[in-house]
């Protein structure tokens, strides 16, 4: 009833608005589109983070709360999806050996114990770009979802960050298509729709269609493996299958029944192997 409610509130609120200060409407539902909702850390979650030595980064006048665990020789950064922590990573950090692996995750802006309450792609991006000027080359990249699109642009954007081998798990193929579904969940006008478009161009540069995986992955020249559920209910495979005819230098590994997590201790060793050769 309350989630009805305030979607209520919000379509009536935003498309009135659009008649009145339609680049008000747009940047109201642009940040609005931009602003996950903060997944609890219980004290499970804690516990693992405990695990780790944790330390924070300035990025974007906040603070990103992050954790490295081990001490091997290749360096290993992790990048979660949206609406999740850096918990998500504890059967991969739990596998992969210490004395072999050194691990450093994050907390997305506005996810987990980071500050802010704002994320997307580019923004994203630069602290993916941060993390790896400030810590040093990382022998391989790990995204799940929102980490793994990021990831993509990030090295489409920046062929200078080296060349680490890129593990991309349940990336979504499209923003178009999340904006589509934007729309229709909140029953937003037209001229509303059209005017998120329109601060969407003056905040990032580009409209919504310029953000394509599959368009990404035909510049980027790094070691892929790409990691997919047939039956991803969040990201659709055939997204996956374009990514991987589009990048040469990539393997892919097609599940089935593992959906958008795609927990598996298998998984885990397949990353492990391909990051050990």
């Amino acid at each position: 009833m309350k989630r009805n409610l305030l979607i209520f509130f919000l379509r009536n609120y935003l498309n009135t608005l659009a008649f009145v200060n339609p680049g008000k409407a747009g940047k109201e539902g642009f940040m609005l589109f931009c602003r996950p909702q903060r997944r609890a850390v219980k004290p499970h979650h804690l516990e693992f983070f405990n695990t780790a030595e944790k330390f924070t980064v300035e990025y974007d006048q906040k603070k990103v709360q992050a954790y490295r665990w081990g001490s091997g020789p290749k360096k290993l950064l992790l990048l979660h999806g949206w609406e999740s922590h850096s918990y998500w990573w504890k059967s991969i950090v739990t596998h992969l050996p210490g004395e072999e692996f050194s691990v450093l995750s994050v907390d997305a802006p506005g996810h987990g114990l980071s500050e802010g309450n704002y994320i997307n792609i580019p923004h994203y991006s630069g602290l993916i770009e941060k993390l790896i000027i400030t810590h040093g080359a990382f022998d391989g990249i790990l995204g799940h979802s929102l980490g793994a699109f990021s990831t993509l642009y990030t090295f489409h954007r920046a062929p200078q960050l080296g060349n680490p081998k890129l593990i991309i798990m349940a990336a979504p193929g499209e923003v178009s298509e999340f904006v589509s579904y934007y729309k229709n969940v909140l029953g937003l006008s037209d001229r509303t729709l059209n005017a998120t478009r329109d601060y969407f161009i003056t905040k990032l540069g580009h409209d919504v269609n310029y953000f394509s995986s599959k368009a990404f992955a035909k510049t980027i020249s790094n070691p892929g493996l790409i990691i997919h559920d047939q039956q991803d209910p969040d990201a659709p495979y055939a997204h996956a299958l374009e990514v991987h005819r589009n990048w040469p230098n990539s393997r892919m590994i097609s599940t089935t029944g593992l959906g958008h997590n795609l927990k598996s201790t298998e998984l885990i060793k397949e990353v492990a192997r391909f990051l050990n050769t």
